[in-house]
């Protein structure tokens, strides 16, 4: 039987914290980088968790857990409006081919 610990939950996270790091930097869609950036809180809700699980903190990992969602809602919301203009003024949601703030 295998004992699930600590250090399985943090390579978990260390690899969805990668991919989101990844899709950050590599991609030049704004949604796809938005997307990685929500993969990155994911990995930081994953690590909260297991520390409050195996570092006996009580209720708050939980606690912060459940902050970053609503983080992650928020930031969510006011971005896809942020690139729903930004498609509206540019025609376009790649983040390399808007290099203007006001023309």
């Amino acid at each position: 039987m295998i004992h699930i610990g600590l250090g399985h939950f943090l390579f978990v996270s260390s690899i969805l914290f990668s991919l989101g790091i990844f899709g950050v930097v590599t991609r030049k869609n704004a949604v796809m980088v938005l997307m990685g950036i929500e993969l990155m809180l994911n990995a930081s809700n994953i690590n909260f968790i297991a520390f409050a699980k195996y570092g006996n903190f009580g209720l708050q990992g939980q606690v912060m857990a459940l902050f970053v969602i609503v983080l992650a809602a928020a930031e969510a919301a006011i971005a896809l409006a942020i690139v729903l203009n930004i498609y509206k003024t540019f025609s376009t949601v790649n983040v390399d081919e808007i290099d203007t703030l006001k023309d």
